[in-house]
């Protein structure tokens, strides 16, 4: 079973700032994801798993100075990117096929700075709930 929990967040000026660099981090390695997997396809390779992606684009980007940056969030939340792509890549194969029921699902697309929708997934190794509501 799995369960599902909204929460209305009302973060200060540090948890923003914190918030906003987890929503660009989640962005950058969806986006350069996307880019390997359209870059693949074009080139006629094969699908990129996404083991490789991971090792790639979060384990040793990492250690790079032009992606340094991803060190400084949550693992999970990079992790979590990933498999939405994956997800997304799931519908939209699935929608192809007629084996997804709904509406037909077009390819995944790049994230934009620009775009309000932000979010990210964070799962129960990521943060804990307090007794007193506090995450």
């Amino acid at each position: 079973m799995q369960l599902r929990y909204n929460f209305r967040a009302y973060p200060d000026a540090a948890q923003c700032r914190e918030l906003a660099s987890a929503f660009g981090c989640a962005r950058g390695v969806w986006n350069d994801c996307l880019r390997d997997r359209k870059e693949a396809h074009a080139a006629g390779l094969p699908y990129v798993k996404s083991a490789e992606l991971s090792r790639l684009r979060i384990t040793q980007a990492k250690h790079t100075e032009e992606r340094a940056w991803l060190a400084d969030v949550s693992a999970v939340v990079l992790q979590q990117s990933l498999w939405d792509l994956d997800t997304a890549y799931k519908n939209f194969f699935d929608s192809l096929q007629g084996t997804r029921q709904g509406r037909k699902v077009g390819p995944p697309r790049y994230k934009s700075k620009k775009d309000t929708r932000q979010s990210i997934r964070l799962n129960t190794n990521a943060f804990s709930l307090k007794d007193d509501g506090r995450v």
